[in-house]
């Protein structure tokens, strides 16, 4: 028996679909009734599955809350996980990100913040501590906020080496620590940012996401506010991979979790045009590492469609054919068991959709 769980955040609270083997989709919700849930997260480190969610109430504000039970009950802590010291002057406007770590770091978890800012947790998510180097850093007094505010949104982290993490930050670009957080440098080398005078600078790149190879830890994948880009070095430095897309902007990437050099995109048209591109609803797929795109559209709608996906809409999850998982603006869930070359409708009529998160929980 293999169940794959899904988690999918909207504007109006989280829906969690649950599928075995190769039955049909079985969804329940809203969680978090008119919350608007931006980041989700499963956790298989411990001996059950630990779901963690950011919700953000427009009446108590946000806060995490985290299951143990696959999402029947849920938890929210007395003190807030995620809080800014008194010191900092700052308080929490949204957790953008919830980040389990590797094995390399059993019980941490990792939540990005706006403002930009990133929290570590060494109790899988009960509570969490600023990291104060990259609140800290000497550019920061430079960082502007992109057109959804200014927040750390992704996170990665090696699984061979638990001081190594990588951030991107809207709109400060990358950023890399070594040593565990100690400190932080600006990690843009090759990234453009069309709309600054300079536009190769160390930093202020309006990065949206980021997403690591299966086969190679340092190849990294980096959808740009224009710009598609690769790394072959953790970072370090970036090449154009764009060519063949009919667009080079967009929101969303997300790499194939078995299959090296496997990468998928939703690419939107323009920045002022913020439809799928040429109107067409297609995901993009490398094999290659992104020397050559191939469109998949079999069971995606034909024609005009405005269904625009977000940075976190785009997920995998770790079965073999992998699935492939999107949802847009229009309130539609898209779902592929064959690693994106069929697909299949799952849910329409949704509130707008933030974030998705999938994963195989039981065997």
């Amino acid at each position: 028996m293999t169940d794959v769980l899904l988690l999918v955040g909207t504007r109006k609270g989280l829906f969690v679909g649950r599928r075995r083997d190769d039955g049909p989709w079985h969804f329940d919700g809203p969680h978090f009734n008119a919350q608007a849930v931006y980041a989700v997260a499963v956790d298989r480190r411990g001996p059950t599955p630990r779901l963690l969610v950011g919700g953000d109430s427009a009446h108590w504000g946000p806060s995490v809350f985290t299951s143990d039970d696959l999402g029947a009950t849920w938890r929210e802590p007395a003190r807030p996980a995620v809080r800014f010291p008194k010191d900092t002057g700052a308080s929490l406007e949204r957790v953008w990100q919830l980040h389990p770590a590797g094995p390399e770091a059993p019980d941490v978890v990792y939540a990005g913040t706006e403002p930009a800012a990133l929290f570590r947790s060494t109790d899988r998510g009960e509570s969490f501590e600023l990291v104060r180097p990259l609140w800290e850093h000497p550019t920061r007094k430079d960082w502007m906020p992109g057109g959804g505010g200014e927040a750390v949104h992704t996170v990665i982290t090696d699984p061979a080496d638990a001081d190594a993490v990588t951030v991107a930050v809207s709109t400060a670009g990358v950023f890399r620590t070594r040593d565990g957080g100690a400190s932080w440098a600006p990690s843009n080398r090759g990234v453009s940012a069309v709309f600054l005078p300079d536009q190769h600078p160390e930093f202020g790149q309006c990065v949206h996401k980021i997403a690591q190879d299966a086969g190679d830890t340092d190849r990294l994948y980096l959808q740009n506010h224009w710009g598609v880009y690769r790394s072959d070095d953790a970072g370090g430095r970036w090449t154009d991979i764009g060519a063949g897309l009919p667009s080079d902007f967009g929101f969303a990437v997300a790499a194939h979790p078995h299959r090296p050099d496997t990468a998928y995109l939703f690419p939107l048209n323009a920045d002022s045009d913020r439809v799928p591109a040429e109107r067409r609803c297609r995901v993009f797929r490398t094999r290659d590492a992104g020397a050559t795109w191939e469109p998949l559209t079999a069971g995606l709608p034909d024609g005009d469609h405005y269904g625009t996906v977000l940075r976190d809409a785009l997920c995998t999850d770790d079965a073999d054919p992998a699935g492939i998982y999107f949802g847009n603006r229009n309130g539609e869930l898209y779902a592929s068991a064959d690693d994106g070359d069929s697909w299949q409708m799952l849910a329409s009529h949704l509130p707008d959709v933030l974030c998705v998160r999938a994963a195989v929980i039981g065997h």
